[in-house]
């Protein structure tokens, strides 16, 4: 039976995140990183942070509001800020998940001993990120900032594999898809064709091309 993404926190790091067939397995991301996985968790939980579990991976909170989420990958592993657009970076070490990321957003990790390392920084970042937080301050609006239909959203917030490739689209291809769910009458069409085209978005694929 496929696994289901996990719900409980300590589930993570010990068998992944459950959202796909290396879950409980020896070839799962999280086993290669543990020991750094394992000292991520420490400095945010020791950030005053509240932990729980989304989309299947560690997110940590404060004052009612997603900081930060751990990621495994193969070749690294990450602790990527929410609302990367506040961010002031003065050390120039966040960087960009991909090519059309709009803002710097992530910690990357290729060492184990890394989180350790870098620990004093580390919190400076989420200090600064909470501190937004506390301060109710979100990001401006970037020009020509699209708007989602609902059902997209939900879609997004459900599946972390969609909401990356998504982002990752050109400002055209996601305002495609936004106009093309939003000319539906019902909600129960605009499922529908976010359905049919999950494949496509994943593929990097607007909604007008095949």
């Amino acid at each position: 039976m496929k696994p289901r993404m996990i719900t409980d926190i300590a589930d993570y790091f010990s068998r992944g995140c459950g959202r796909c067939d290396r879950y409980d397995t020896p070839d799962c991301s999280t086993k290669a990183w543990a020991a750094g996985l394992a000292e991520l968790r420490r400095i945010c939980v020791g950030a005053g942070l509240q932990e729980t579990a989304k989309w299947g991976h560690p997110v940590y909170m404060h004052a009612g509001r997603n900081i930060a989420i751990i990621g495994a990958f193969r070749g690294d592993f990450r602790l990527t800020f929410f609302n990367p657009g506040l961010m002031r970076d003065p050390d120039g070490v966040l960087e960009r998940q991909g090519p059309n990321t709009r803002h710097p957003d992530c910690l990357r990790f290729a060492d184990n001993a890394a989180p350790a390392a870098q620990e004093i920084l580390i919190h400076a970042y989420l200090a600064e990120a909470m501190g937004y937080a506390e301060a109710g301050i979100l990001p401006d609006a970037a020009p020509g900032t699209i708007e989602l239909p609902a059902e997209l959203i939900a879609a997004l917030d459900a599946d972390p594999v969609l909401a990356e490739a998504f982002h990752a689209l050109t400002p055209g291809r996601q305002k495609s898809w936004a106009l093309h769910l939003a000319s539906a009458k019902t909600a129960a069409t605009r499922t529908t064709r976010l359905t049919k085209g999950h494949a496509r978005i994943l593929a990097g694929k607007g909604a007008t091309e095949l």
